[in-house]
């Protein structure tokens, strides 16, 4: 198995409301910075989306991918997670996480993001693990002040 990346963050929220943010995919071009653009591509029938394509530009990288989600809902005691994998994309050969969140039914919120990213470039293992830790840093980042911008 492949190496991933792991990131946390608190969020002041409640677990609910964190999954909500992340379930909007439509919305993330407007606090995603590298996400150009999202496209529900299908849902699995109760609501959440199942496969979704992202067009990204983060500089050096542009790509766009499908993603394929599969969703444990919020559970009384606050824990829930999302996780997801690559389907197919142009450059990314990986693409595979997990929001984990654990918190109370008030907030706040713990999300725990793991990350591992591969491409048809070759890379050091090094510089990899360095570029996941950026994107996952600054993912969770981009979520807590959405998610706390929603609560004003």
């Amino acid at each position: 198995m492949a190496d991933s990346t792991t990131s946390s963050i608190e969020i002041a929220a409640e677990p609910a409301a964190v999954l909500d943010v992340i379930a909007d995919f439509e919305a993330y071009p407007q606090w995603a910075g590298q996400v150009k653009s999202v496209t529900v591509l299908t849902e699995d029938g109760d609501g959440w989306a199942d496969q979704v394509e992202y067009v990204l530009d983060a500089g050096a990288i542009k790509d766009t991918y499908v993603l394929k989600y599969d969703w444990d809902a919020i559970e009384a005691d606050g824990t829930g997670s999302v996780s997801w994998s690559l389907v197919r994309a142009g450059v990314l050969t990986a693409l595979n996480g997990t929001y984990a969140l654990t918190g109370k039914a008030k907030g706040p919120t713990k999300v725990t993001y793991d990350l591992e990213v591969d491409l048809k470039i070759p890379m050091i293992g090094m510089l990899k693990r360095k570029a996941e830790k950026v994107i996952t840093d600054t993912a969770l980042k981009e979520l807590k002040k959405r998610v706390e911008s929603m609560k004003a």
